[in-house]
């Protein structure tokens, strides 16, 4: 709901502000008004109308709320991820959109079980693991084995193949904290291809650091992957003072023997699908801006930043243009991605679905899912047009304290496959400085989202869609 007495109050402060006049507001909510309204210098009235609605209101945090709240965790291909669905398509229903509509895919299902780890030698110690996505479990019973040391991924990679028989790999490694993210890319790595490297060495199953940032002793899980022509041994991520503990262990020059048992299994061919509504355009209602965040989690929190905050802000943003009463031009489809968690299959879905109907039609496409935190930057897809128009566009989104940045990007995971298809792209950059201390893990619940924070991505994606839908830039080098 929108509070039309903030509104109101951040509509005088900008008129007294260009007078360079002073007042006060016995209001509770004055100083805060005022604040925001400082900051809100955008050039354009339809833009200041976006701003004040977005900024004034809670769109995305209440419709994050909802989904976490009477949902909870999505996993793919789970019952909650069909409920998530369900509840997609009665939230656009609710707000008001169009053409909903729900494409259905087929995915294939995994479940963890029951886990847990423990040294054995030199000391009996519980451990906190968590087994990775599509992981093969242990045998029943689990394993217990000697505990080969690895500093990072690279030093698994180099190691001579065989040697490793009857043996548990221990990778460690921390992650890089960055405001950008950009530690997840090398610290993934052991996650995604370590049981495979462990494999051709002889190893019976792996443990890592879990990739994070944090020092909570809650393991990350999150997707890994098999290379077909090598066996499949069991992977499980550690919590970091777990990780940390391991460390010291073997700095002291201890053997280390663990018992793990990982109760992972495939379920078999699994139901999955992507949501959408629409607001249609008043002049070219054929050609289509996508926003889009990923309505899958994982199962060990309520996935409220990844990707919870993502489906608040981009159905946010629209409910706050209609709203507004502005009409765009072009029409706006907001996209809720099924199974991103497990190799962006929502997002290969709706390309092959859309390959040869309306893809070519889609003037822009942009994802959110980097949490919840302020955006500071944005950057632009591939293509001289789509650069140009992006760099003009930039300067409107200053009141937000939002500045473009170098580098191209391909949108967002789930517009990657669009991007491929040649689809031009644009990417608002969160500062994801905590984001890695919650990512995957069940710590990424619903309080860590912080109401203001959404509030600003919220009014820069209702700008973006109303501004892109004005133009008439194709985006497009022809």
């Amino acid at each position: 709901m929108i509070n039309f007495k903030l509104v109101g109050a951040l509509s005088l402060a900008l008129a007294l502000g260009a007078c360079g006049t002073e007042t006060s507001n016995s209001d509770s909510h004055s100083s805060q008004s005022e604040a925001v309204a400082k900051k809100l210098v955008a050039s354009s009235p339809e833009l200041k109308t976006l701003s004040d609605i977005a900024l004034a209101g809670l769109h995305g945090y209440e419709i994050t709320q909802s989904l976490t709240t009477e949902i909870g965790a999505r996993q793919a291909g789970s019952e909650n991820e069909a409920l998530a669905r369900k509840w997609a398509e009665h939230k656009f229903s609710d707000l008001g959109f169009k053409n909903i509509k729900t494409e259905i895919f087929t995915i294939d299902g995994w479940e963890r079980g029951v886990e847990s780890a423990r040294i054995v030698s030199p000391s009996n110690q519980n451990l906190f693991v968590t087994a990775l996505g599509g992981s093969v479990g242990t045998p029943e019973g689990g394993v217990q084995a000697p505990v080969v040391y690895f500093k990072d991924f690279e030093a698994l990679k180099s190691a001579p193949e065989g040697g490793l028989d009857g043996k548990i790999v221990y990778i460690t490694g921390k992650m890089e904290r960055t405001k950008n993210g950009a530690g997840y890319g090398p610290a993934n790595m052991k996650r995604r291809n370590g049981a495979t490297e462990a494999a051709k060495r002889g190893a019976i199953a792996v443990l890592i650091r879990s990739v994070g940032t944090d020092s909570h002793r809650f393991p990350h899980t999150g997707q890994m992957a098999y290379d077909p022509a090598i066996k499949k041994i069991p992977i499980g991520a550690l919590s970091a003072p777990d990780a940390d503990q391991l460390d010291r262990i073997f700095a002291s020059g201890e053997d280390v023997v663990i018992n793990l048992k990982l109760g992972a299994k495939s379920t078999g061919p699994k139901t999955s699908g992507n949501v959408m509504g629409e607001i249609i355009g008043t002049e070219h209602p054929e050609e289509i801006i996508l926003i889009g965040a990923h309505l899958d989690s994982w199962d060990l929190g309520t996935g409220a930043i990844d990707d919870g905050a993502g489906v608040g802000i981009v159905m946010g943003a629209a409910q706050v243009l209609m709203q507004s009463g502005l009409q765009p031009k072009r029409t706006i489809r907001v996209v809720l991605f099924g199974s991103e968690e497990i190799g962006l299959k929502g997002g290969f879905a709706y390309a092959k679905a859309h390959k040869f109907t309306d893809l070519e039609r889609h003037v822009l496409a942009t994802e959110s899912d980097f949490g919840a935190g302020k955006i500071y930057g944005m950057q632009t897809g591939m293509g001289e047009v789509n650069h140009t128009t992006i760099r003009a566009m930039a300067p409107e989104f200053k009141f937000l304290a939002i500045e473009l940045l170098e580098g191209e990007s391909t949108g967002g995971p789930d517009i990657i496959p669009l991007s491929a298809e040649g689809v031009p792209t644009i990417r608002f950059n969160q500062d994801g400085t905590d984001y890695f201390d919650l990512h995957h893990t069940p710590d990424d619940t619903f309080d860590k989202i912080n109401p203001e924070d959404m509030a600003q991505n919220v009014a820069a994606y209702a700008s973006l869609i109303w501004l892109v839908s004005e133009s008439t830039s194709t985006f497009k080098d022809e």
